[in-house]
């Protein structure tokens, strides 16, 4: 395995923890344990007792529970716990692929969806969105790209980095598209909860289609990433056992402090999905009216879910050197499209933490400065 770098995870390793003002974070506001433990009486004592030894390698069946909670006629045992969605996403593509398979991704596409199937030696077909249409897809792709070396599809809705959610009605056709050729479709439901209005939720891949693999995890919509935990859920049996079986060379098993709050947080989903959404839905409308003030600096495709955006820039200049220059001058960080390996003229905002204001007016002084 060659395995490239991944540029966006690189970029905020240099960044994240150093520049003053975070404008492109794809998370919502977290939450302290204190919080958590606070929503359930006891489950401080019951932390306090927890035994530190091996966890069960598919995942804590109390924890695998409550995800199928999420889910609809989705079992415990059709569930493999995670460290993050990344190891999901790792395992599968090592389960399913081998060298000379094609697989066709979404695209622009958080760099592990693609990059890991690269380094395995499959050809990367790019399903292209493109702002000027609204960031939609055009599904006669699929239908045109799908061959016998064809082994997955891969989505991600709602999606990083634009927001687009893919409807219900064309969801419905991409499985249908897929369920003619036999092949899988791994769907990237890592921002699934954070539709701005809920009957725009689509059904999960998995509660559609056979050979739907869905991706899930605690990161973004609820809000806690730093528990390291994400999830698989998948009516395929023999694809699960064998993600099973290479998730034993990865991590093996998951903390077992991050599982007991998981637990807990899922038992409290709606508090936690609610409190974020007000965040979202509040940082939104303060990006509507920015966004309308600099119409001649940037072009603002409003998303439908999720707490990112991914404007285009008008003005003479790309965005690696914009977004550098902000960060230099005004301390403020965006990731600029090159990150996504999507051209130079877009960069991703991050609306889902609270202090997004404050980023938000510095990013107005440099451009009252500058243009």
């Amino acid at each position: 395995m060659e395995i490239k770098e991944f540029k966006l995870e690189r970029f905020f390793g240099k960044y994240e923890f150093t520049a003053p003002y975070l404008l492109c974070c794809s998370d919502c506001e977290s939450f302290a344990v204190s919080e958590l433990l606070a929503l359930e009486k006891k489950s401080g004592e019951k932390l306090d007792k927890l035994w530190l030894g091996y966890t069960e390698s598919q995942g804590n069946p109390a924890l695998r529970q409550e995800i199928s909670r999420l889910y609809r006629d989705i079992k415990p045992e059709e569930i493999i716990v995670t460290n993050g969605a990344e190891e999901g996403i790792f395992i599968f593509m090592n389960a399913l692929l081998k060298g000379g398979d094609h697989i066709l991704v979404q695209y622009p596409a958080y760099q592990s969806l693609y990059e890991i199937a690269r380094s395995i030696g499959c050809e990367i077909i790019k399903w292209e969105m493109d702002d000027r249409n609204d960031w939609k897809l055009d599904f006669d792709f699929p239908k045109n790209k799908i061959t016998e070396k064809t082994k997955t599809v891969v989505i991600n809705s709602p999606h990083n980095p634009t927001g687009y959610l893919i409807p219900k009605e064309e969801l419905n056709e991409l499985t249908c598209i897929a369920k003619k050729s036999n092949v899988h479709v791994f769907s990237d439901e890592s921002y699934r909860f954070s539709e701005y209005q809920e009957k725009d939720r689509a059904p999960s891949v998995c509660e559609i289609y056979d050979k739907g693999v869905s991706l899930g995890g605690l990161s973004k919509a609820f809000g806690l990433s730093g528990l390291r935990i994400g999830w698989i859920a998948t009516r395929d049996k023999k694809i699960l056992q064998r993600m099973l079986s290479f998730k034993d060379f990865t991590t093996m098993c998951c903390s077992a402090p991050s599982e007991f709050l998981s637990i807990l947080a899922l038992r409290h989903r709606e508090y936690l999905i609610k409190r974020n959404l007000e965040v979202i839905e509040a940082n939104l409308n303060l990006l509507d009216k920015f966004f309308e003030k600099y119409n001649h600096l940037f072009e603002w495709k409003r998303p439908a879910a999720g707490p990112i955006a991914f404007p285009r820039i008008k003005f003479d200049r790309n965005a690696g050197e914009f977004c550098k220059n902000l960060l230099d001058k005004k301390g403020v960080l965006l990731a600029p499209s090159t990150k996504f390996d999507f051209g130079n003229a877009h960069f991703r905002i991050g609306f889902g933490r609270k202090n997004m204001l404050e980023a938000l007016e510095k990013l107005g002084e440099y451009l009252k400065e500058n243009f």
